[in-house]
């Protein structure tokens, strides 16, 4: 019993990972792909997670080997432009995503009570489960949101694995669509639709902020990291699995809360009322996970941005001094490591969660996307969709132009040839997805 404790307690981290970053829209369309393609493209949710997966260990492994945030290393040491492009995208973004999660949690709702009126229920329910995250994050704490989301992710696991269970897939299929590769002609686009949807895509950045809640250092926190990043990715590759398996043995078609209803009320028809039941609660525990795990780490994005922001420029001007002072041109001064003398918010281990700007994002976030409640889940996911885009190759470029420099992270800590393979891989593979989104928009504009 004791090693099965300890057990969920080291893979907690994990759990908060894969409810964060397996949202409504990740198991709705991997059910589609499931439906239109079937079980040839399963081992697309296994890549796609572990894509994922080199990402964010990048991410983890640049902040235990300097102890700074993947954004400090964006405002210390890229041109300033890209960092604040980032900015602009990030506000963007949270507005879409928070209106997604949102009308998200507003269709599991009106799944188990609809008042009669589905529509005014969407917004009702919608409006709670933004309040009750909001409530949740501000009052609650870290070890309380930690607690929740992996009885949340808990609750994912066993319905979606009861599910597989019931409806009785070919197991024979489901391994070879596992374990060897298949690239339809008609069924490309969902490949990528699964490959790229899996594992989360801004919220990525919150994990280094989870693990400074940890007080995780050096290369005894990177191994901790590892772990709980592998149960993580490992669950999200299993849920898209799940979902693909589901999808290929009933028939889906539409989009947004069509979809989510199609399919419970189809597992109903195989499984009886029960299974409807079982799907819409796990399907409300993955919607309402990814909006709490979004209410509680986006914040810390917008407090720390910030924060460095205005430390950074600081830094920039006394550094121009000291060069003028001492009569040494920019081209002759040495770059120096990670500026040990300039204390990073990490390394003063200041409560992010305390400060004015974070409980502003989190106020902001809880209650300016619901008027996206007043639109159609289709016209939210589209601009989702559009906006994710552009976000991972930009981390893919980062994480190998700065986990490569020797004057920045120590040896033992550098990309090797592996992790740099994958890092390009993901660097062609999301800029391909990118263009993908945004190629059919340009020219309907042009």
């Amino acid at each position: 019993m004791r090693a099965k404790q300890n057990f969920f307690s080291r893979a907690a981290l994990g759990f908060v990972v894969a409810a964060t970053g397996v949202g409504a829209g990740d198991l709705l369309t991997a059910s589609l792909a499931g439906s239109s393609v079937g079980l040839v493209i399963l081992w697309a949710a296994w890549a796609g997670a572990l894509l994922k997966f080199v990402l964010n260990e990048g991410i983890a492994r640049w902040q235990m080997a300097t102890n700074r945030s993947i954004l400090e290393g964006w405002l210390l040491h890229l041109p300033s432009i890209f960092p604040w492009l980032f900015f602009f995208y990030f506000i963007l973004w949270s507005f879409y995503v928070g209106g997604a999660l949102i009308n998200a949690c507003g269709v599991a709702g009106v799944g188990f009570i609809s008042f009669g009126r589905p529509g005014l229920a969407r917004i009702i329910w919608g409006c709670l489960h933004s309040l009750a995250g909001l409530i949740l994050v501000w009052r609650g704490g870290f070890e309380l949101f930690q607690r929740l989301m992996t009885y949340l992710t808990a609750a994912m696991v066993i319905t979606v694995f009861l599910s597989v269970i019931l409806i009785k897939p070919d197991w024979l299929l489901v391994l070879k669509g596992i374990l060897w590769p298949s690239f339809p002609r008609s069924g490309s686009s969902w490949l990528l639709a699964v490959m790229g949807g899996v594992g989360g895509t801004v919220t990525i950045i919150c994990y280094g902020y989870w693990i400074k809640e940890k007080m995780r250092q050096g290369g005894e926190g990177l191994k901790e990291c590892r772990f709980d990043l592998g149960v993580g990715y490992a669950l999200t590759a299993f849920f898209g699995l799940a979902m693909i398996i589901i999808g290929s043995r009933i028939t889906v078609k539409g989009r947004g809360d069509e979809v989510a209803w199609q399919l419970a009320d189809s597992l109903g028809q195989v499984l009886g009322p029960a299974g409807k039941i079982l799907f819409l609660a796990g399907f409300w525990s993955a919607v309402f996970s990814s909006l709490l795990g979004v209410w509680q780490g986006v914040p810390y994005i917008f407090a720390d941005f910030l924060r460095i922001s205005r430390r950074s420029r600081l830094i920039k001007l006394l550094r121009g001094e000291m060069n003028e002072e001492g009569g040494k041109s920019r081209q002759e001064e040495p770059e120096r490591k990670s500026f040990p003398e300039e204390k990073s918010p990490l390394e003063m281990n200041e409560d992010l969660t305390r400060s004015w700007p974070y409980r502003l994002y989190l106020l902001a976030i809880s209650f300016l996307p619901l008027v996206s409640l007043l639109f159609t889940v289709q016209k939210i996911q589209l601009i989702y969709a559009l906006l994710g885009a552009f976000f991972m190759p930009f981390l893919a470029l980062t994480l190998l132009i700065l986990n490569n420099k020797r004057n920045l992270v120590p040896p033992d800590f550098l990309n090797g040839w592996l992790t740099n393979f994958f890092l390009i891989i993901s660097l062609l593979f999301f800029s391909y997805c990118g263009w993908r989104e945004i190629r059919p928009l340009l020219l309907s504009l042009f």
